[in-house]
């Protein structure tokens, strides 16, 4: 385990997001918002920080909707790329450079690494014959391929799994396969291409993994499930035409041809971590600057992601560093689990997520709209288990703790400082056991609450800073300044010297949460020359995090808040949060009723109209599932034992690739009971469980609340 105080510099970086759609609060609350949290920490204890993140421009997925859309995939990047950077800047992510990967230098960075580890022996070439549309010219990946599913005879069956019976397949497996791109029928076409041996390098991956028992349970749990089922080689080039090239070179080396050629956008994607710092340090005139961030053991490297990219984060990539053999590996990588919204999962498709840019657009008028969502979510964050935010949650965050406890405390502070004391800090004399015990307390917090970032545990971290504001109000209240002024004036001024002192720590305590709100207070008391956790940003004899326990405030100190402070939060009304209610619903109902009605995400296109007896003949019943187990030599398969009520039924089920055998058990799912029984790997499925297919070509489980054997009509 690496010692946090003895690194020399940090490197941090959030998982890029995809530039095929804008980010919404799942996405913040996954990956990105802690990670600001963390870093604006770290800058404000004075750290050698470097945060870096950008755009994933390359996969299928981009190809695919450019096709469906008759655009390029240049178009679909360049329309998305722009709109999230900028969001992600109004919502104050504070990071130290945003790249792309369609850059010149992501491409020179990806193929240089990719020519390292073939010059090193890191991969294995494998020919086979695939799937080849005549007409398109082009290999098919798993979605360019529809057909027969060879389990229920589906029709309409994608090359990689059966929506309708949720098989795990592959494009070969297919009965009669259609190109999706021109309707042609694809011919079987040789092709080679390089594997990352994951396998051979899983003793390797064990020993790190063991190396780090401080990462989080739900992450090394995934990991271990993995580990539990054997590491496989996986494919790390395509056959598409949008992508980071294969170098020519590297092909020519083997015998090949790389035309046509392109390295799998989950080899090249983490690599956008090195090209962007790559280009950060270029940008600050330093070129080489970027190796003593990646290449430096002094180096703290720290991915935070979501739950759904653990295994390249935690596996994959780690593999490709030790091939390389130059590189550091990641310290921890502390993701997230998934954020629901008003008690349902967030989808997409249904339009039932609240979007960054609608929220910056609908609050632009609130005081620092930014942090309130920041502190709403960074109380929500789903850091163990999945987390559910609402809107009437939301309004009671801003009114209740924002408005009621840290802007109450704040502004009665400033009014009584500037009503009694003529703008200025009064001095302390004689102060009273309360007066000490809350000066004390603000002592202690700077640590609590940086042990609790340290430890990822942002949602602590909160909460504790908070509690020192909440104290604050309390001591307020117990002192009873508006008696004393004119009773006792020193105890008064004591009150007021001492609330001071807190004001100024919670504006330093509360800067990587509530940067606007904390930038405000820090004016409105005169606190200047602190270092805030903007990057660059470092003044010489600056006051910092480990300063914020101590009084900032000499006797004397001049408050320029003005006579008449104004209250640092407004408070959020009740129709401003029925309309963002409404918004939501009005937009499922369309989306339900109207799937056409969608512009930013892909989904499936209604099927042919079915009789009523066509239903009737499916026989739905609720189950749980007791047991999920891996299938053997089946990447995409979880064996599943479905309690019923009435009997125990042996289910193949499709997800692997999606969730880890501890994230199924438990599920109360949805089973068709009446499906024929189906030999699968040696193992007899005896059902179906339903499955729900993503805009990304995911599937999750339908789950239900019913009791086991209930019929589903």
């Amino acid at each position: 385990m690496a010692d946090p105080t003895s690194s020399e510099r940090l490197l941090v970086t959030a998982a890029l997001p995809y530039a095929n759609g804008p980010i919404h609060i799942g996405h913040l609350a996954g990956a990105y918002l802690p990670a600001d949290l963390f870093v604006r920490y770290q800058r404000l204890k004075g750290e050698d920080v470097a945060f870096i993140c950008g755009s994933d421009e390359m996969g299928v997925a981009i190809l695919m909707r450019a096709i469906r859309e008759d655009r390029t995939p240049e178009d679909i990047i360049d329309t998305y790329h722009p709109q999230i950077r900028d969001n992600f800047e109004r919502f104050g992510m504070s990071f130290d450079y945003y790249g792309r990967t369609s850059s010149e230098t992501h491409t020179e960075t990806t193929q240089d690494f990719f020519r390292v580890l073939d010059e090193n022996g890191g991969f294995d070439l494998k020919t086979d014959e695939q799937l080849y549309d005549p007409e398109a010219e082009m290999f098919l990946a798993d979605r360019f391929v529809i057909g027969t599913c060879p389990v229920c005879g589906f029709e309409e069956a994608y090359g990689d799994q059966c929506e309708q019976c949720g098989s795990s397949l592959s494009p070969t497996e297919l009965q009669n396969p259609q190109s999706t791109l021109t309707d042609a029928t694809p011919e079987f076409k040789e092709t080679t291409h390089w594997y990352l041996p994951l396998g051979e390098l899983q003793p390797q991956l064990e020993e790190w993994i063991g190396s780090h028992p401080e990462w989080k349970n739900n992450v090394v749990g995934q990991i271990q499930s993995w580990f539990d089922e054997g590491l496989k080689g996986r494919a790390i080039t395509r056959d598409v035409p949008w992508g980071v090239p294969v170098p020519d070179d590297v092909a020519e080396r083997h015998g090949l041809e790389a035309e046509g050629k392109v390295i799998y956008v989950w080899f090249d994607a983490p690599i956008g971590y090195i090209s962007a710092t790559k280009e950060w340090a270029a940008e600050q005139g330093e070129p080489d600057a970027w190796a003593d961030y990646w290449q430096d053991e002094d180096t703290r490297l720290v991915h935070f992601i979501g739950k759904d990219n653990i295994v390249f984060h935690c596996l994959m990539f780690p593999s490709m560093l030790m091939e390389h053999g130059d590189y550091v590996l990641p310290d921890n990588v502390p993701a997230n689990e998934f954020l629901n919204l008003e008690g349902e999962k967030l989808s997409t498709s249904r339009g039932w997520a609240v979007w960054l840019h609608e929220y910056l657009d609908d609050f632009a008028d609130e005081r620092h709209a930014p942090d309130l969502l920041r502190y709403a979510l960074a109380t929500t964050l789903p850091e163990t288990k999945d987390a559910d935010f609402s809107w009437e949650g939301f309004q009671q965050r801003v009114n209740g703790e924002l408005a009621n406890v840290f802007g109450n405390f704040v502004h009665r502070t400033l009014t009584f400082a500037q009503h009694y004391f003529d703008g200025t800090v009064p001095p302390l004399e004689d102060p009273s056991e309360a007066d000490r015990a809350m000066l004390d307390r603000m002592a202690e917090v700077p640590d609590t609450v940086g042990a609790a970032y340290e430890e990822h545990r942002t949602r602590d971290a909160v909460f504790e800073t908070m509690a020192l504001a909440r104290r604050g109000n309390k001591y307020f209240n117990d002192t009873e300044p508006w008696h004393t002024h004119e009773s006792d004036p020193q105890a008064c001024a004591n009150t007021i010297h001492v609330s001071l002192q807190v004001c100024a720590a919670l504006s330093i305590l509360f800067e990587p949460v509530l940067p606007s709100a904390a930038a405000t207070l820090r004016e409105r008391i005169g606190l200047e020359n602190v270092r805030t956790s903007t990057p660059d940003d470092d003044p010489a004899g600056a006051v910092g995090w480990e300063d914020a326990g101590a009084p900032l405030l000499p006797a004397g100190h001049p408050i320029p808040s003005g006579p008449d402070p104004e209250p640092l939060f407004q408070k959020i009304d009740d129709d401003t949060i029925e309309a963002q209610i409404e918004k939501l619903r009005d937009r499922a109902a369309e989306r339900d009723t109207d799937p056409s009605s969608t512009t930013d995400m892909d989904y499936e296109a209604l099927s042919d109209n079915i009789s009523f007896d066509d239903f009737t003949q499916l026989d739905l019943r609720a189950g749980t599932v007791t047991t999920a187990e891996p299938v053997p030599d089946a990447d995409k398969l979880l064996r599943l034992e479905v309690d019923l009520g009435f009997e125990e039924r042996q289910i193949l089920a499709g997800v692997a690739e999606q969730m880890a055998p501890d994230d199924v058990v438990g599920l109360e799912v949805v089973v068709v009971a009446n499906m024929a029984p189906k030999e699968m790997f040696g193992f007899e499925s005896q059902g179906m469980v339903l499955m729900a297919e993503e805009p990304d070509g995911t599937f999750v489980p339908v789950t239900t609340e019913a009791e086991d054997g209930s019929v589903v009509r």
